[in-house]
């Protein structure tokens, strides 16, 4: 009987240690995300008075696509370290907008490769027993709990070629403009993480990115240019996570 209570005890104590143990069985993590992009840059946008912080300027015109792939190390139970890769298409247009009567317009396509650090300020109590739980039909109230949130930030870098119309390419040559180039960008922003089953995830993720660089749109003019150009992402996610192999890498077994 004695013997049966001591295990008893020891599997209380043992049980709490080792469900929080458990993600590092599965540090790994593989996402995939697509979604629009939004570019604020010198050609297009309302002036100030006429703006409501910036929300008139995400408009239809001015909207374009992103995607990305990313690869995630969990350095703790609510930090990951990410390397990602996106590929965006940026639009500016000055039709129906402040300087509607400058006829610029402007296609870029970005390459970057970053990498973050994310944060999970809200992290679930669930993620635990669905390692080894093939998830069932759950109701909506049971899917809200387990919903993550994180706010993440990094560094990277911004690889673009602008395509400008007509108009602004003569521009460009009147005053000696780039189209393309590299510059470093700072990525940050928010996200939430639906822990759906033990080996995949729903996100959506909105992230901004200040550039180092003014020319992400081949346009540069003291008049219009106050700051370097900014863009954002809205990605919808899907990831994979993969367990640990017994020297730490992912084990695709």
């Amino acid at each position: 009987m004695k013997r049966y209570i001591l295990v008893l005890l020891i599997f209380c104590f043992a049980a709490p240690f080792a469900g929080a143990q458990l993600w590092k069985m599965r540090r790994w993590e593989a996402t995939a995300g697509a979604g629009p992009s939004f570019f604020f840059g010198d050609i297009g946008g309302y002036s100030q008075g006429e703006n409501l912080l910036g929300l008139r300027d995400i408009t239809y015109l001015q909207t374009r696509y992103n995607f990305n792939a990313s690869l995630k190390y969990r350095l703790s139970r609510v930090t990951n370290l990410r390397l990602g890769m996106s590929y965006a298409r940026l639009h500016a247009t000055d039709e129906r907008v402040s300087n509607e009567g400058r006829p610029f317009e402007v296609s870029t396509q970005i390459f970057e490769p970053a990498l973050t650090a994310e944060y999970y300020f809200i992290k679930n109590r669930a993620e635990s027993s669905y390692l080894f739980q093939k998830r069932r039909g759950r109701f909506l109230w049971s899917l809200l709990r387990s919903l993550d949130f994180y706010g993440f930030a990094g560094a990277g870098g911004v690889y673009f070629d602008a395509s400008p119309n007509e108009a602004q390419r003569q521009e460009m040559l009147l005053h000696n403009m780039k189209d393309s180039g590299f510059a470093l960008v700072i990525p940050g922003g928010l996200g939430a993480v639906l822990v759906y089953t033990p080996n995949i995830n729903f996100g959506l993720e909105l992230g901004g990115r200040y550039a180092f660089t003014d020319w992400l749109d081949a346009y540069h003019k003291e008049q219009y240019s106050r700051a370097n150009d900014v863009y954002y992402f809205l990605n919808f996610t899907i990831s994979y996570k993969m367990k640990t192999g017994p020297r730490g890498l992912p084990s695709f077994r």
